[in-house]
């Protein structure tokens, strides 16, 4: 859609141009009665600026005929899960040698997290369990 929108007001600008270096061409040349002396008109006004209006009608019929795209649509916003709490048992990694609680970052939202039991675990440096 920009690059329509950048050939749409390019095709337009030039165009403009082209039909004011026409009137001036043809304003100059209008005032003049031999034709060698008309010659200079024709050469640095009316011949560019019909050069303009047609390279405008190109640019402005390029962007006619880009498609136009419909805006993607938004994903929703994904449904947000309510933040851990600290209430509840310890827990652990299998393998892991220290106690989290369950909002601690290490192991908030991970399934493999279970309970520590019965477990000897040193607190972690994170959360901090219970005081040293």
């Amino acid at each position: 859609m920009p690059t329509s929108r950048i050939l749409l007001w390019s095709g337009l600008a030039a165009a403009a141009g082209g039909a004011v270096l026409c009137a001036l061409g043809w304003y100059g040349i209008s005032g003049e009665r031999f034709a060698e002396r008309q010659l200079p008109y024709l050469a640095s006004c009316t011949v560019p600026g019909a050069a303009l209006l047609v390279a405008g009608a190109v640019l402005v019929g390029a962007a006619a005929l880009l498609p136009v795209r419909p805006p993607e649509p938004r994903p929703p916003p994904p449904e947000e899960t309510p933040p851990p709490s600290s209430d509840g048992p310890l827990l652990r990694v299998p393998e892991g040698t220290l106690a989290h609680r369950p909002d601690c970052p290490l192991v908030a939202g991970k399934a493999e997290a279970v309970p520590v039991g019965d477990a000897e675990l040193a607190p972690c440096p994170v959360c901090e369990p219970w005081p040293p």
